[in-house]
């Protein structure tokens, strides 16, 4: 495994790992990894779904985390990022067709690898752009994903001056022009770390430390910003989940977690999404900044309360 997996210090591999690469219909080679559960009794499967520019190797504490509750952890690394393939030449831009891509490796995932390999039953933990791409999913997983915990979905931009729906149309003007690999956002990966200081994801400048080392030592794995064409398949898929009618297909209980100081997304819009469905309920995390999941442990304590709370849940069949 340890030519799969990357370990720096201060940030091992979980025990009991393994994993390799599926190839999904298009040809493209996706890295996945599982981890079996270190404590009995087994609660069943949580699949963990990262978000844009994150690996396999940035979730081991909370890989970690869930193991030692009894659950196991299906994960992977989304097509054109960390060390599944890219999908164009320059490996440094954020890049997707669109999100149904996504959604049609993660049934891949499902039907290959966690159904026939790993421990029922089944649950979703996902953070940003994996929520997006989870919610996206939701209603085809009815019958196959109990609950589902989703950290600050990236609906929408904060203080965004123009609707989701413009952005969608200027970058869709802009792929018709041929501009759609041009960078949206941010650019090239700089080649200096950031200081701690100007970061807006996290609080906790030990985590920070540890997945900008974990970028240094292995810098295969990075992206740098999402290119137009990722913008708007973002912006597609907002729209798509936000309309009324899929909405209501939607039929799996949610668990939706909001960071009260987050920079990266539309707090707002996570709320007023929240409120709309049908199943879901919604908790803010005051003072936590984008990365829950990589915050200081003031936040990340709060996550784990409620996540025990809601997974796996009180009915019969857990």
């Amino acid at each position: 495994m340890t030519d799969l997996f990357h370990e720096i210090p201060g940030n091992p591999m979980p025990e009991n790992a393994a994993g390799g690469f599926f190839t999904a219909r298009d040809g493209k080679k996706i890295r996945y990894g599982l981890f079996a559960a270190t404590a009995r009794p087994m609660k069943g499967t949580v699949v963990v779904l990262t978000g844009r520019n994150e690996c396999i190797e940035k979730y081991f504490e909370t890989i970690r985390d869930l193991t030692e509750r009894g659950l196991g952890v299906a994960t992977l690394d989304w097509r054109g990022q960390g060390d599944s393939d890219r999908l164009i030449g320059d490996r440094q831009r954020g890049y997707v067709r669109s999100f149904f891509d996504y959604t049609s490796d993660l049934e891949q995932f499902f039907e290959e690898i966690v159904l026939p390999d790993c421990r029922g039953p089944y649950y979703i933990l996902a953070h940003s752009a994996g929520a997006v791409i989870t919610l996206l999913a939701a209603p085809s997983m009815v019958n196959r994903v109990r609950r589902m915990v989703l950290i600050a979905p990236f609906l929408a931009v904060p203080d965004l001056p123009v609707s989701i729906t413009t952005v969608r149309r200027v970058c869709t003007l802009f792929c018709y022009l041929g501009l759609g690999r041009l960078y949206a956002a941010w650019g090239l990966r700089p080649k200096e770390t950031a200081p701690f200081a100007t970061n807006k994801v996290t609080s906790d400048p030990e985590r920070f430390r540890r997945n900008t080392l974990l970028y240094e030592a292995y810098p295969q794995l990075a992206l740098g910003g999402p290119t137009i064409r990722w913008l708007k398949a973002a912006a597609e898929a907002s729209e798509t989940i936000s309309d009324p009618d899929f909405m209501a297909r939607i039929q799996v209980p949610l668990l939706v977690i909001a960071a009260g100081a987050d920079q990266v997304v539309s707090t707002r819009a996570v709320e007023a999404y929240t409120r709309r469905l049908r199943l879901g309920s919604l908790l803010m995390i005051d003072g936590a900044r984008h990365e829950i999941l990589q915050e200081a442990d003031l936040y990340r304590e709060q996550f784990l309360a409620a996540f025990d709370a809601f997974i796996p849940g009180t009915d019969d069949a857990a």
